[in-house]
């Protein structure tokens, strides 16, 4: 009897579990062994600890292109441009490295400039041209800096739109407080519901990226909801924790899809994008 022959026999015996936990054990070792010392590595190499910055892999960043292009129905090519585009702009990027250097909290902050799944938040204003983008939760401010960029390609094409960012933190945003992207910035300081209750302007875009308890998100897309232009985008950066906007999207009538980024060469799980339109 060969080896394959003898394999196929053991299987269908009671001894099929033991003859297979060496080859078990071994697959299990190996990836948490990677796990381990992506881990180590990321510890001594890395100063963030929290809202954590990385690449995406190769196929993540193709499977987003995709998305994007799903949701605004604009061609793969068209999406994959405007990825190139907010990765090759140098003066964002060297803007973005000299802010962090200089910063307060520069201690608590990576030097290099990763912006992972927010491309694909460039690409859907890119496509869109909302002329009122409103997120919340700003951090340092990475995600208003994207998204003003975007927006400034817009103004240049003819398409002008400015973006309010809203969270609770005095200290949030200090990456978009520069010119040129603070000319598109208005940053509001104060709880989200009570901010966006007050907004005076038709929202053709919205990001919830501030509290991710699932309370509190469902209240932001409650709140929203009557400020909203005809048409307008729903984003959560929490969909990966909770399924509050695909609830949201189906009581209000909407579609929804759901991407999850791979982070290449870190050891979180990343975040992901839900859209319901």
């Amino acid at each position: 009897m060969d080896v394959t022959s003898l394999r196929r026999a053991i299987a269908r015996t009671p001894l099929a579990p033991v003859a297979a936990f060496p080859k078990r054990l071994a697959r299990v070792g190996r990836h948490n062994g990677r796990i381990m010392r992506t881990s180590a590595r990321w510890l001594v190499t890395s100063r963030e600890h929290h809202n954590y910055t990385y690449d995406l892999t190769k196929l993540s960043r193709s499977h987003l292109a995709w998305f994007v292009s799903v949701i605004c129905d604009v061609p793969v090519g068209q999406v994959r441009a405007y990825f190139d585009e907010i990765e090759g702009d140098e003066t964002l990027r060297r803007h973005i490295e000299q802010t962090t250097a200089g910063a307060a909290r520069r201690g608590l902050a990576d030097k290099q400039v990763r912006y992972a799944r927010r491309i694909g938040w460039y690409a859907i204003v890119r496509a869109t041209r909302p002329a009122h983008v409103v997120e919340t939760g700003v951090d340092k401010g990475l995600g208003s800096c994207v998204i003003a960029a975007a927006l400034l390609r817009n103004a240049a094409e003819g398409h002008p739109g400015r973006v309010t960012s809203l969270d609770i933190n005095p200290e949030a945003g200090y990456l978009a407080r520069s010119e040129p992207w603070s000319q598109v910035v208005d940053l509001v300081i104060g709880d989200s519901i009570a901010s966006i209750e007050a907004l005076d302007r038709p929202v053709d875009l919205f990001l919830h990226d501030s509290d991710h308890s699932r309370a509190h998100e469902r209240r932001e897309f409650a709140a929203v909801e009557a400020k909203l232009a005809p048409g307008a985008l729903l984003l959560t950066d929490n969909v990966t924790a909770t399924n509050v906007l695909a609830e949201y999207a189906e009581k209000t009538g909407r579609r929804f899809l759901a991407y999850r980024e791979t982070p290449a060469r870190h050891w979180y799980p990343g975040d992901g994008i839900g859209v319901a339109w």
